[in-house]
């Protein structure tokens, strides 16, 4: 019943990344290679506006299958369009090779976490796996839980976007796996939203793949992380005993797990956090002599592996 949902969203972003190709060379919203950046391993302009694509293909599928207008959609819809629009700024500053400041992106992303929160998608508490008994946060704790959670997923969604199918084939996988874990608890709207987003990382993939045509830009990425948090918060976290609250963060485990090694090592080091440079992971393996395919894959199944515990711990139902 899911499979068109998934149809849908693929075939729009499909056919609609090379018509958004074709404007990027046309008002020169592209991504330019530049001299001595570890970074920037491409050799010619890469068009930036998979973002568009991406955006249309999610809510517009979304609101044909969901045919409910409810508070809930309509705040995820402008908190994610705030995401979107902070992000294209953000890679229309790249573009003329600049930085955007920090803060603006931080301030506009935090807002946004706080949108989902008043929607309704709210991380509320855990049930004691002795007692059995619902423990219920205290609304403070839940409002900085819940934000923090999104946010956070967020940026690290878009930290790991620095290799050709890497941030879309990670996200792909981690859709998939909210979608098993929605699946078997019953969340019919978090299981939609799933599979419309492996349909559209998919879609950008096919263009996205080594050497890749267009790139997601900060605004698809952080906009994928951000409806990734949403889907987790409303599906896995929800009703979630202590153990099975690490479902959600092993499902996303390549993602946080190599960004908290970095912003450790950045705050160690005195770098700032929002300071762009290599020491993601997928650059230390290119530094060892991996390929870029064989980093992507490699890091591809490594989060499959994660995945598949984040699974397992679901099956246990503990």
């Amino acid at each position: 019943m899911y499979i068109p949902e998934f149809i849908v969203s693929f075939m729009t972003v499909v056919l609609l990344i090379p018509l958004f190709k074709k404007i990027a060379f046309k008002i020169d919203f592209v991504d330019k290679p530049i001299e001595n950046n570890e970074r920037k391993i491409h050799k010619a302009p890469v068009p930036l506006l998979a973002s568009i694509p991406i955006f249309i293909g999610f809510f517009l599928t979304y609101f044909i299958f969901e045919r409910n207008f409810t508070k809930e959609s309509l705040f995820i819809l402008i908190g994610s369009a705030m995401i979107l629009a902070i992000g294209m700024i953000d890679d229309w500053y790249k573009t003329h090779k600049k930085e955007f400041p920090a803060l603006p992106k931080f301030i506009i992303q935090i807002m946004a976490a706080a949108v989902a929160y008043f929607s309704g998608v709210v991380f509320t508490g855990f049930y004691n796996p002795l007692s059995k008994e619902y423990v219920m946060l205290p609304g403070f704790l839940q409002f900085i839980l819940t934000v923090t959670w999104i946010f956070g997923v967020t940026t690290v969604i878009n930290f790991t976007d620095g290799l050709d199918g890497l941030a879309g084939g990670l996200s792909s996988i981690s859709a998939a796996t909210l979608f098993i874990v929605a699946l078997a608890k019953g969340q019919t709207d978090s299981a939609v939203m799933s599979i419309i987003l492996v349909g559209i990382t998919l879609g950008y993939l096919k263009f996205n793949k080594h050497p890749a045509q267009i790139y997601m830009g900060d605004a698809s990425a952080t906009f994928i992380g951000y409806i990734l948090g949403i889907i987790a918060l409303d599906g896995a976290f929800k009703q979630a005993t202590v153990l099975s609250l690490f479902i959600p963060i092993l499902a996303l485990g390549v993602p946080i797990f190599d960004n908290i090694y970095v912003v450790v090592r950045r705050f160690l080091n005195g770098k700032p956090v929002y300071k762009a440079d290599a020491s993601q992971i997928h650059y230390r393996l290119l530094s060892k002599g991996l390929s870029t395919n064989q980093t992507v894959f490699f890091l591809y199944l490594v989060n499959i592996c994660l995945c598949l515990s984040s699974i397992i711990l679901l099956l246990l139902n503990i």
